[in-house]
């Protein structure tokens, strides 16, 4: 067993030390160890520094993991937890993700003190989100609205929604439950309509690839199920590149050994829509999540990406 502190690299702000800390709780559990056997060492990263702009212009999801990483690597930290939404479709050589917790709800949830819905918002009002995904599904449900740029942690857009920088803003139902703030949720954004993220709402754990005694003790707290979801979702997103700069949802369901995906793809404007699906054996996900990133990738002209 580890004689010194297993040490978890993450992001500073609450939503990621609430996942830190949920990761080493269940470690903890899992072997039987006291909580002084693990260190949280908080490391800032890019994505973490700039908030004046979209991450779309500076270098996309990477921002995220880009520090916490090289900490990885030269061996400041033994394992990273991260929201699986913020990560690359490519890990530095010698990284993988060894572990995945439980997938909370998948959904994005809806917030405003002033309706009840996306739909019962007012014509020409104002929504704040900094995910281009979301910008585009808002678009393409309200054309009339005002997508603005609404960067910061969950506190700092629970503050400005509460203070009237907008009228509605749309956050990740998973991030709220984490940190008991379910009670700000409005109302909540059913899949069929509101594709989420590829891999929102489930937590990954990075570490090296060669680290036998932290991959031995990863594998307790690891969930199959949630993995076979994002493999599909991950190879999708691969295929179409997809990062920061494109509007894509994708998300795989299990049911018993049948994996189902449904993939979409959208102009930043929400003016032009693909999305397709496929389904089959779960041991096939990869593959399942390949095809359907490549027959939206065949539906796409060449101007697709550049946006409306």
């Amino acid at each position: 067993m580890q004689s010194n502190p297993l040490r978890i690299g993450t992001r500073g702000s609450a939503l990621a030390l609430a996942q830190a800390h949920e990761t080493r709780d269940r470690l903890m559990a899992a072997h039987g160890m006291a909580e002084d056997s693990f260190e949280i060492v908080v490391i800032k990263t890019s994505g973490d520094r700039i908030q004046d702009r979209p991450l779309s212009e500076v270098g996309g999801k990477g921002l995220f993991t880009k520090e916490i990483e090289e900490a990885l690597l030269d061996g400041r930290i033994d394992l990273a937890v991260h929201s699986s939404k913020d990560m690359p479709t490519v890990l530095p050589d010698g990284l993988a993700l060894t572990a995945f917790l439980p997938r909370e709800d998948v959904r994005d949830a809806f917030l405003s003190p002033k309706a009840k819905t996306l739909t019962d918002l007012p014509h020409g009002a104002v929504v704040g989100s900094s995910s281009l995904r979301r910008q585009a599904m808002i678009k393409r449900l309200r054309p009339d609205i005002e997508v603005v740029m609404y960067r910061g942690n969950l506190q700092t857009r629970l503050r400005k929604l509460a203070e009237g920088a907008v009228d509605a803003t749309l956050l990740a139902a998973a991030g709220l439950r984490r940190l008991g703030l379910e009670a700000e949720i409005t109302s909540l954004l059913e899949t069929d309509q509101f594709l989420p993220a590829v891999g929102q709402g489930a937590i990954c754990i990075e570490s090296r690839a060669d680290d036998i005694a932290t991959l031995q003790m990863l594998a307790a707290i690891h969930d199959e199920a949630t993995q076979i979801r994002l493999d599909a979702e991950r190879a999708f997103l691969a295929v179409l590149d997809g990062s920061c700069r494109t509007p894509i949802g994708g998300l795989a369901t299990l049911d018993g050994d049948t994996l189902h995906f449904r993939g979409i793809v959208l102009k930043p404007d929400g003016s032009e829509v693909h999305e397709a699906t496929a389904s089959g054996l779960k041991a096939d996900a990869v593959q399942i999540g390949r095809s359907v990133g490549e027959d939206l990738k065949s539906c796409m002209g060449p101007d697709f990406m550049a946006g409306a």
